[in-house]
C-alpha cells in the first residue's frame, strides 16, 4: 500500500475524516445506494480527473465526512468489475490496477490510476480534471493546452511574424544583458547582427521568420502585464500601470517600478561588516516575474499582474502550472518548461536560471533575509506567487550570513532552519511535505545538516539512536539566532532573578557566564548585562572596562537577600508573653 495513502487510513482511524485527507492524488468513495451501475459512473468519473492530472489512488469502501472507524463501510464491488467498466468508458481505453485491502475488517477497492501521455474522456467526449481536491470539466481550449502540455508540443516554436516586427529597444536590452555576462561565449553574442543575433537565441526559424518565442520575447506585439502599487495590501492603488510590448523591456520595466519603492534594512555582522536587507530580495523577485512571464499560458489574452504593497509582493500568471507539476512538487519536479524556446532565449540572457531552479532560489533568498518562505497558489486559471515583506526577523539575517556558502545555498537547510525557528524540534516525516521529497531522502538531508560540516541541527539525546530522530537547533545555532527562536526566549524577570543569583553565589559575573546561562550570543549578553547597569542592579568591578575580561559585581539596588523572619506564638493569657516563659 503506497505510503501516502496508509497515512491517510491511519488519520481517519484517529477520528480524521476522508475529505479532509483527500488531495489532489487521493480521492475517497463509498458505494451509492442506488446500486453498482452508479457506484461504477462514479468510479469512471474519479477516474478520469485524476488520469487528466497527476494520476493518483481512488479508495472505494471509505464515507466521506464520518471520522474514525465508523467511516469504513467495504464494498462488494469486483475488482475486475470496476477494471472493466473503466476501461470500456474511457476514450482512449484506460487501464487501472484495481487491488483489495481490508482494513479494520472491512473490504476496500484501491485503484491506482497512472498519469498518462493522452487526454482521456468518457463516452460522451466529457474530459474533467482535478484540480486541489475538486474536479472541473475542461474546454476544447483548455484540452488543447493539456494535450500540447503532455505531448510536448511547444506552443512559442510555431512560425509566425516577419523581422520587421521585432523591437529595437528589445534587442538593445538583449545586448545589454548578454554584453554584462561573465560568460565569454554570451558577450560574444552581443556583437552579432540583428538577425544572426536572433538565430543565436533560437527566436528565428532557418530561413528567418520570427518564431511566436520571438514576437514574445523581442516582438512588437510581446506580452502585457499590470502594474498595481498599495500603501497597504488591501488599500486601493496609488499607481496602476498597464505594460504591453516585448517580454524583454516589460520585465525591465516592472523590476525598476519594484526597485524605486525598494526598502532597506541595515545589518551590521559581528565582523562589522554592513549589509542591507531588501524588503523584496532581488533574485526572488526576478525569478518570480520572470516565471511568470516565461512560463504563462499564452494562449490566454489575459496579463500577468503585479501587486505591490510595503508588506505583499504577490505576481500571478495566467493559466496553470504545465502538466505533471503541482504546488506540491515544484522544488523537486525537473524543469519542465511549457514554452521551451522562449525558455530557451530566456536562459541564454540570463534572464532565467539556467537549469530551470528558480522555485529553489526564491525559497532560499526569502529564508537569507530573515523572512518566511514564498507562498505559492495553483488553481486552473492562474498561478499566484507571493512574497511577504514585512520587517526583516534580522536574527536569522544574520545568522544566515554567517554560515558557509554551500549552507546559505542549501534550499533544505534553508527551510529546516525557517521549521526550527517555530517549533522545538522535527522528524523527517514532518519536513519530507515542506521539502518535497521522500522521507528517507529528507532524513539524509537532515543527518547531512547535522553533520559537523554543518553543525546546524543535532538528533535529541533519547532518540539519536532511532532510524527517524527528533532533530533540535544545536546551541550555537540558538546563541546566534537570540530572540528569532520564541520557545528559546527568556523573560525579563526570570533573566534578572538568574543572573542575581548567580551574583549573589558567586559575586561576579561576565559576558561568557550570561551567554552560558541562557543560550545568547556574545551581542546578546552585552545587551543584557548593560540593561542591569542601567538599572544600577549591576556594576562593573573590574579595571577593565571593555572587553570578555569586564567582571560585574552588585550595584546600588542589587536585592538584599530575603530572609525568614521567626514566627512567635504568644500565650493566650498574656499577649505580650511566650508560652513557657
Amino acid at each position: 500500500m503506497k505510503g501516502h495513502v496508509r497515512d491517510a487510513l491511519d488519520a481517519i482511524l484517529a477520528g480524521s475524516t476522508a475529505a479532509a485527507q483527500e488531495s489532489e492524488i487521493l480521492d475517497f468513495k463509498q458505494e451509492s445506494d442506488r446500486g453498482d451501475g452508479e457506484t461504477l459512473r462514479v468510479l469512471v468519473d474519479a477516474t478520469l480527473c485524476l488520469a487528466n492530472n497527476r494520476g493518483g489512488v481512488v479508495v472505494l469502501g471509505v464515507a466521506d465526512r464520518v471520522p474514525g472507524v465508523a467511516a469504513f463501510l467495504g464494498t462488494a464491488l469486483a475488482a475486475d468489475a470496476a477494471r472493466l467498466k473503466i476501461h470500456s468508458s474511457t476514450r482512449p481505453p484506460l487501464l487501472v490496477d484495481v487491488r483489495v485491502e481490508f482494513v479494520q475488517g472491512q473490504r476496500l477497492l484501491l485503484l491506482d490510476i497512472p498519469e498518462g501521455g493522452e487526454i482521456y474522456s468518457d463516452a460522451k467526449g466529457r474530459a474533467p480534471r482535478r484540480i486541489g481536491t475538486d474536479c472541473f470539466g475542461m474546454s476544447p481550449e483548455e484540452q488543447l493546452r493539456l494535450r500540447e502540455d503532455r505531448s510536448g508540443v511547444d506552443w512559442s516554436a510555431k512560425p509566425v511574424a516577419d523581422l520587421y516586427d521585432v523591437s529595437a529597444a528589445a534587442m538593445a536590452a538583449a545586448r545589454r544583458r548578454l554584453d554584462a555576462s561573465l560568460n565569454p561565449a554570451r558577450r560574444a553574442l552581443a556583437r552579432l547582427s540583428d538577425e544572426d543575433l536572433l538565430r543565436a537565441l533560437g527566436l528565428v526559424t532557418r530561413d528567418g521568420t520570427l518564431l511566436r518565442a520571438g514576437l514574445v520575447f523581442v516582438g512588437t506585439t510581446g506580452t502585457s502585464a499590470t502594474y498595481q502599487y498599495r500603501e497597504s495590501p488591501g488599500g486601493e492603488p496609488i499607481a496602476i500601470e498597464r505594460l504591453t510590448g516585448p517580454l524583454l523591456t516589460v520585465y525591465e520595466r516592472v523590476m525598476d517600478l519594484i526597485t524605486l519603492r525598494r526598502r532597506l534594512t541595515p545589518l551590521t555582522l559581528p565582523d562589522g561588516q554592513q549589509l542591507q536587507v531588501e524588503d523584496f530580495p532581488e533574485l526572488a523577485v526576478r525569478e518570480a516575474l520572470t516565471n511568470a512571464l516565461i512560463h504563462r499560458d499564452y494562449h490566454l489574452a489575459d496579463p500577468v499582474t503585479i501587486e505591490h504593497s510595503p508588506q505583499v509582493l504577490a505576481i500571478s500568471s495566467p493559466g496553470p502550472l504545465v502538466a505533471g507539476v503541482s504546488v506540491d512538487n515544484l522544488l523537486t519536479h525537473p524543469s519542465k518548461p511549457r514554452n521551451r524556446a522562449l525558455t530557451v532565449a530566456a536562459r541564454t540572457v540570463e534572464l532565467a536560471e539556467e537549469v530551470g531552479r528558480g522555485i529553489d532560489r526564491m525559497y532560499r533568498e526569502m529564508v537569507r533575509s530573515g523572512r518566511p518562505t514564498p507562498t505559492i497558489e495553483a488553481s486552473y486559471e492562474r498561478v499566484r506567487v507571493a512574497l511577504v515583506g514585512t520587517a526583516p526577523n534580522l536574527n536569522i539575517a544574520r545568522y544566515v550570513a554567517q554560515l558557509p556558502g554551500f549552507v546559505r545555498d542549501d534550499t533544505d537547510a534553508m527551510i529546516v532552519l525557517i521549521k526550527l525557528c517555530q517549533v522545538r524540534t522535527v522528524t523527517a516525516d514532518v519536513m519530507a511535505p515542506l521539502l518535497q521529497k521522500g522521507v528517507d531522502e529528507t532524513e539524509a538531508s537532515l543527518r547531512h545538516l547535522a553533520s559537523e560540516a554543518v553543525a546546524m541541527i543535532e538528533p535529541t539525546r533519547q532518540t539519536a539512536r532511532a532510524a527517524h530522530p527528533y532533530y533540535r537547533l544545536r546551541e550555537e545555532a540558538l546563541k546566534h539566532l537570540g530572540p528569532a527562536v520564541p520557545y528559546a526566549r527568556h523573560k525579563a524577570d526570570e533573566i534578572e532573578r538568574r543572573v542575581v543569583a548567580h551574583v549573589r553565589e558567586y559575586e561576579r559575573i561576565t559576558n561568557a557566564t550570561v551567554q552560558n546561562l541562557f543560550t545568547v550570543s556574545m551581542h546578546r549578553a552585552r545587551q543584557i548585562l548593560a540593561d542591569l547597569v542601567s538599572r544600577e542592579i549591576l556594576i562593573k568591578t573590574s579595571s577593565a572596562q571593555r572587553g570578555p575580561s569586564v567582571e560585574y559585581g552588585p550595584g546600588a539596588r542589587f536585592p538584599a537577600l530575603q530572609t525568614r523572619r521567626a514566627r512567635t506564638r504568644r500565650s493566650p493569657d498574656n499577649p505580650g508573653t511566650l508560652p513557657g516563659l
